[in-house]
């Protein structure tokens, strides 16, 4: 007998047969479910009793601000530019870890913020945030 040939048997066979890749996902899924509870490496201990603590005391941030006439607030008080510095070096002086909130107008001369970020830097204050809106 001779072999005959079909004409379509000799094309490739474009087809993807994604059973086997089904069954190692589905292996692999079951490999993790199984192992997962397996890495919690938690060693029970028993801890000691003791009684409660307060949590510390969060310090409020002093606010500076500038409004659009270019006056200037600390905590909202009114205080001239030329009391900043000294103003911020008293309350230094008073907490060592103090922190300021600088608010400024978008409408102010940037030259009296750069002048109150200056006192705010020469009073030593190295915590300052300033703050604007997210829009």
């Amino acid at each position: 007998m001779a072999m005959q040939s079909h004409g379509d048997s000799d094309d490739v066979m474009s087809e993807i047969n994604v059973t086997p890749l089904v069954d190692v996902m589905l292996v692999l899924l079951v490999v993790f479910i199984v192992t997962a509870p397996l890495l919690t490496n938690a060693i029970h201990v028993n801890l000691p009793k003791t009684d409660e603590t307060a949590p510390p005391e969060i310090k409020e941030a002093v606010n500076v601000s500038v409004d659009n006439q270019g006056k200037v607030f600390i905590d909202k008080r009114e205080i001239t530019l030329e009391s900043v510095e000294p103003e911020l070096k008293s309350l230094k002086a008073n907490d060592p870890d103090l922190s300021l909130h600088l608010h400024a107008d978008q409408g102010v001369n940037y030259g009296i913020v750069a002048k109150v970020m200056a006192s705010i830097e020469r009073a030593g204050i190295s915590k300052l945030a300033v703050l604007t809106n997210v829009q």
